[in-house]
């Protein structure tokens, strides 16, 4: 039986789908039915469901971005570097193998080589550099928590985006934005994402970090390009003059971006489609808003 921590969110709820579809039997847990900050807590109700793996998707975004983390800094904190550190615990009890859905929002850039940044590349992005958000701080904190943990796959996701037209999909965000930055990044076709983090367990991969990000990057004016060619709306785009300029109109902390490596993961067997080749699919099988599909959040 999996336990699925956060399935609410629009990441759980993919987690939720793909279990069911697979026919895995799993249960959700959330802060409703049990005290997730309570490592007691989670052992007895692990015990009661008698987990054999754990996935964790609760976390704390911000809504609509991660602005809002700046706002809510204590409860950022909690949900991305305390809660982890208590699943961790409760998951080390009971020898329960899980995994738990990171962010690749904790680098900036690219490697000095021009290369993406690898899973044992340090984070560049983080309180430690006194250079981030606070969201991105959180989150390279709550990686440094499970650094030494045992039985624990860390998925790194990156600007996640799908087929379906949604407020936290990447593609819908760019076509509702009323101005872009100009930026290149790797990107996660969520699908693919999570598909490939339960491929993490059917396959028996070895623990620990994997940057699931679909191979290579882009560019937000590539993004842009695609989306006209696709025909799905003949909007016209605008874009900041700059960096300087995106963070005086319409930020209020810095953003990450920035390119991984994904190539552990290929090598490992999972499958995660070449980034342009995605976009264009999702883009070919768009479903608009409201177009028989339930999003979670």
């Amino acid at each position: 039986m999996f336990v699925l921590l956060g399935n609410r969110g629009y990441v759980g709820g993919e987690f939720e789908r793909q279990l069911a579809a697979r026919g895995v039997s799993f249960v959700p847990l959330g802060r409703g039915q049990c005290h997730l900050y309570d490592a007691d807590a989670l052992v007895k109700r692990f015990r009661e469901e008698r987990a054999s793996a754990v996935i964790n998707c609760a976390g704390y975004t911000g809504k609509p971005n991660v602005d809002a983390c700046e706002l809510d800094k204590t409860n950022c904190l909690a949900g991305n570097a305390v809660l982890p550190g208590v699943i961790a615990e409760a998951c080390g009890e009971l020898g329960i193998p899980w995994g738990h859905v990171s962010s690749g929002c904790i680098y900036t850039g690219e490697r000095d080589d021009g290369g993406g940044f690898t899973e044992s590349d340090p984070p560049n992005f983080s309180f430690r550099q006194n250079n981030c958000s606070w969201y991105s701080g959180t989150k390279a904190l709550g990686e440094e928590v499970l650094a030494d943990v045992d039985q624990c796959f860390i998925w790194r996701l990156r600007i996640p985006f799908s087929n379906i037209d949604y407020s936290r999909n990447y593609l819908s965000k760019v076509m509702r934005y009323d101005t872009l930055l100009e930026a290149e990044n790797s990107l996660s076709n969520l699908p693919e994402f999570v598909s490939a983090a339960l491929d993490c367990f059917e396959k028996q991969l070895p623990y620990g970090t994997y940057n699931l990000t679909n191979p290579g990057s882009v560019t937000t004016s590539e993004v842009v390009e695609m989306i006209r060619e696709a025909g799905i709306t003949d909007r016209e785009f605008r874009f900041f003059a700059s960096e300087d300029e995106f963070m005086k109109k319409a930020a209020s902390t810095p953003r990450s971006n920035c390119v991984l490596d994904s190539q552990k993961a290929i090598d490992a067997g999972l499958k995660l489609t070449p980034i342009r080749q995605s976009i264009e699919q999702a883009l070919r099988d768009w479903v608009p808003e409201g177009v028989g599909v339930a999003s979670s959040e």
